[in-house]
């Protein structure tokens, strides 16, 4: 499943192929895993697919895939954002990945995981341009999130320490928002009560959905 092969790869365990985070089908999301440290790995797709991030102002690298020789390559860097490809299983996947410029707890100074933010393409399963986050905790069961970006706010249905947006229908509204805007902002609970907020720069996000667009069409 690819829940779990997300988990092995952002953790370095092997498992087999590169990872990708999975939306559920339905309106209620299954579960998913916490990100470790990055070093090489793939995307998520609508449907099927999701993954990780990075944290500070140098460039995130995705986890080390370790197993099918799927290592994603970096195809550009474009500020805050990379823009990776690789082919788990021969088929293409090209993903921007980002950490957060700032993070915050509510109390202060909770021990978290490194949060992530991806927008991942995947041509076989006819996704495009998918956002997630992964936040690095487990998020409260059943609350909802909600990112904020060139002043709109978007829900977001949470899912293990995963969160996608809540209507799908609205996606394509809010990657046109990110390309526009300075910043993206994601708040949540923990299972703990504890609050983030996550602020993303979305310097360089632009150029890099144009690159991994361009790559995903070879």
């Amino acid at each position: 499943m690819w829940r779990v092969l997300i988990l092995a790869l952002m953790t370095g365990v092997a498992a087999g192929g590169i990872a990708v985070s999975a939306r559920a089908q339905t309106a209620q999301p299954a579960s998913k895993a916490a990100p470790s440290a990055p070093k090489s790995a793939a995307p998520a797709p609508h449907t099927t697919a999701k993954s990780a991030a990075k944290h500070e102002s140098k460039p995130a690298s995705p986890p080390a895939a370790v197993a099918g020789g799927a290592e994603p390559t970096l195809i550009g860097q474009f500020g805050t954002w990379g823009a990776y490809s690789a082919a788990p299983n021969g088929k293409k996947v090209c993903f921007a990945l980002a950490k957060p410029s700032s993070s915050k707890t509510n109390p202060p100074n909770r021990p978290r995981d490194p949060a992530y933010a991806f927008v991942s393409t995947r041509p076989a399963e006819k996704v495009n341009n998918e956002v997630s986050v992964m936040i690095g905790y487990a998020l409260k069961p059943g609350s909802e999130s909600s990112v904020e970006v060139g002043g709109a706010s978007f829900a977001m249905y949470t899912q293990g320490d995963g969160l996608w947006i809540k209507n799908a229908a609205e996606e394509e509204r809010m990657v046109e928002a990110m390309r526009k805007s300075a910043d993206l902002v994601v708040k949540g609970v923990s299972t703990k009560g504890t609050e983030t907020t996550d602020t993303f720069s979305l310097k360089g996000l632009a150029q890099a959905l144009d690159k991994i667009a361009q790559d995903c069409r070879r």
